[in-house]
């Protein structure tokens, strides 16, 4: 195998495809990236045997072949070379010779043979979505991702495709992000799939604000096609918990708030949170929220926020971060806080389709 590739090229063929590589694998081959040379473009492949994520790059091709070389060893050395230009020559044993300007590596790689391919998906269900709704749906969800690995299921995103929508869901049984877009697809393609967290985190790095994915579902795994870029995963075997129940019927306040200046109150108070309760209080009087908080050790913050507010007097307790985390990860300058009591779940909405539920915390007076 031996082709020509600009540096810049290839440093970013690598970078699409480095992260899904372990720094724990027991199988030497899973540290190493797939490349494949013909015609005039490089495709790059790496894989944990969960997530697989391949792309492709030009390059001038002299000599179509394919090895596999260490991922992160051969980016840093593409990181560092002097030249636009590099030589890449590949033996029948998987020797490869870098060279560009008066840089010259020789690195040892390991059989094609042994690389595990990627899934195919030729009687998979096809899904069709904008790039920028799923990328924009993902930030709004995908913080509330549970790491407990005791919840197995939770450790990702559900994927409802069902009555003409897409509706993505996350939860960590403390809170809960859900979004829905509208998808044109037939009924008989209706479908519920939990895509684990590292699918999700890559994903979110190779979609862009242009053009659509293609979504391909079989019984065990997903595949997103998108930009000369393919993503597969395997998907979370389980039920995920029925969302629905936690979602508040009824609330009976319903508070308009600007985004970002709520954001900034709950961060500066947040700053004398106590470490063991973590809790903020939201105190409603009329017209007016008092966003307190208290600790013995070092001290009180207090800062009143004018809102549009005629309900009684009361007060709620929520975890800041918690709190804080949808905020930021919203475009809509203004949303609603809707609340029915202190001991009952919150829950913030936008005008669009984004509902977020926040269970309350106990503070003692």
């Amino acid at each position: 195998m031996k082709f020509k590739i600009s540096k810049e090229d290839f440093l970013e063929g690598l970078q699409q495809v480095q992260h899904v590589v372990s720094n724990r694998t027991t199988l030497p081959i899973l540290s190493n990236v797939l490349l494949e040379a013909d015609g005039d473009s490089l495709k790059l492949t790496t894989t944990d045997l969960d997530v697989g994520v391949s792309g492709s790059v030009k390059a001038s091709v002299s000599k179509s072949g394919s090895t596999t070389l260490p991922a992160r060893r051969l980016a840093g050395i593409v990181r560092e070379l002097p030249s636009d230009e590099v030589s890449v020559d590949v033996t029948a044993k998987d020797v490869a010779s870098i060279k560009s300007g008066p840089s010259f590596f020789k690195i040892l790689g390991l059989s094609k043979e042994e690389f595990p391919p990627l899934a195919t998906f030729e009687d998979a269900s096809e899904y069709k979505i904008d790039q920028k709704v799923l990328k924009e749906a993902l930030k709004m969800t995908s913080y509330a991702i549970s790491t407990d690995e005791t919840r197995y299921v939770l450790n990702g995103i559900l994927c409802s495709f069902k009555g003409g929508a897409l509706t993505l869901v996350a939860t960590d049984g403390r809170r809960l992000a859900m979004v829905q877009h509208d998808v044109e697809f037939p009924k008989s393609l209706e479908t519920e799939v939990i895509v684990p967290t590292k699918a999700v985190s890559e994903l979110q790095r190779l979609l862009s604000d242009e053009g659509e994915v293609k979504i391909f579902i079989s019984d065990s795994q997903i595949s997103f096609e998108l930009n000369d870029n393919i993503l597969v995963s395997k998907l979370i075997e389980g039920n995920y918990p029925n969302y629905n129940q936690v979602i508040p019927e009824e609330t009976k306040e319903r508070i308009p708030l600007d985004r970002d200046g709520f954001l900034s109150t709950v961060n500066r108070v947040s700053l004398l949170a106590n470490e063991k309760s973590n809790s903020v209080k939201c105190v409603f009087k009329k017209d007016q929220i008092d966003v307190t908080a208290n600790s013995q050790d070092v001290g009180e913050a207090n800062e009143t926020i004018a809102v549009s507010y005629k309900g009684p007097e009361f007060s709620i307790a929520f975890n800041p971060e918690f709190l804080m985390a949808p905020l930021r990860n919203l475009d809509a300058d203004e949303i609603y806080l809707e609340l029915i009591d202190e001991m009952s779940p919150g829950v913030i909405r936008t005008t669009g389709s984004f509902l977020y539920v926040l269970m309350p915390m106990r503070v003692s007076q």
